[in-house]
């Protein structure tokens, strides 16, 4: 995938993480101090102190709500700190990040992307595509002793990603369990929803959703004028998905919120 010609920032497109990861097979282990917002470091470091623990005992599964066939992805959290790293992009697998060709992305496009995309993490709280992280097992709900993982991060991203977010558009990708963790305030934000078309039917649809909103961060994330504009936002949209797209709308909510909808054929 070619990259960024620029490094205008006007855009943030968050995303969430993936549950399904590939593991690196070589690289030195994560080195908090050097991922974006290092100030989280402390606050990584519980978290990923608490995974490891809970990943070695009896009833780590049931904790950490998987099932048997994840034991082996569970248990090599055990080894969080040891384990080796590759960027994000190349970690995080499944249909978003299948659909945004991210593994292929070249170097130039990681950096536009230190920029312009984050990924909210139960473990990472907000790292960029860029950023080295090994792979682990680890949903936004809750660790022993520390509770719920989306109301621990939600205060220490606040100053950070806000900061981040300051005079731009903010196109969110994530699920309602993601957002949980930080919300945009003082800028636009537009949450992306997807809809499928058939015979006349229109329903949301969890898998084309995703491949959507992955189609849609890759084109934000590459483009040499990027959006500042809800109304920007949804035009560089319009282009996206070709034929396939049968509809779109931009609707502005209360305060700060827009939804953009993107209607694809069934």
């Amino acid at each position: 995938m070619a990259g960024a010609a620029t490094t205008l920032v006007t855009v943030l497109v968050l995303l969430p993480p993936s549950e399904t990861k590939t593991s690196p097979d070589a690289g030195a282990p994560v080195d908090l101090a050097s991922l974006s917002h290092p100030e989280l470091a402390e606050t990584r470091r519980r978290v990923g102190d608490a995974l490891a623990r809970t990943s070695g005992t009896k009833r780590a599964l049931e904790t950490l709500d998987v099932g048997l066939s994840l034991a082996a992805e569970v248990a090599r959290n055990t080894t969080l700190w040891e384990n080796p790293t590759a960027p994000a992009a190349r970690v995080y697998t499944g249909v978003l990040y299948d659909a945004a060709r991210m593994s292929e992305w070249d170097d130039a496009m990681l950096e536009a992307s230190r920029d312009r995309v984050r990924i909210v993490s139960a473990l990472w709280g907000a790292v960029s595509p860029a950023d080295r992280i090994p792979a682990y097992r680890l949903s936004m709900g809750s660790l022993p002793r520390l509770g719920s993982l989306a109301a621990l991060w939600k205060p220490r991203l606040d100053d950070p990603l806000t900061e981040l977010a300051d005079g731009r558009v903010v196109v969110d990708g994530r699920s309602a369990t993601y957002a949980a963790a930080w919300s945009p305030a003082g800028v636009p934000w537009v949450s992306v929803k997807v809809m499928r078309e058939l015979d006349g039917k229109r329903a949301v649809v969890s898998h084309m959703a995703k491949h959507t909103r992955g189609l849609l961060a890759a084109h934000l994330a590459g483009l040499a004028t990027p959006p500042e504009t809800p109304d920007e936002a949804a035009d560089a949209a319009r282009g996206l998905v070709g034929d396939s797209l049968v509809d779109l709308s931009l609707t502005s909510g209360r305060g700060n919120r827009y939804e953009l909808t993107l209607v694809i054929a069934g």
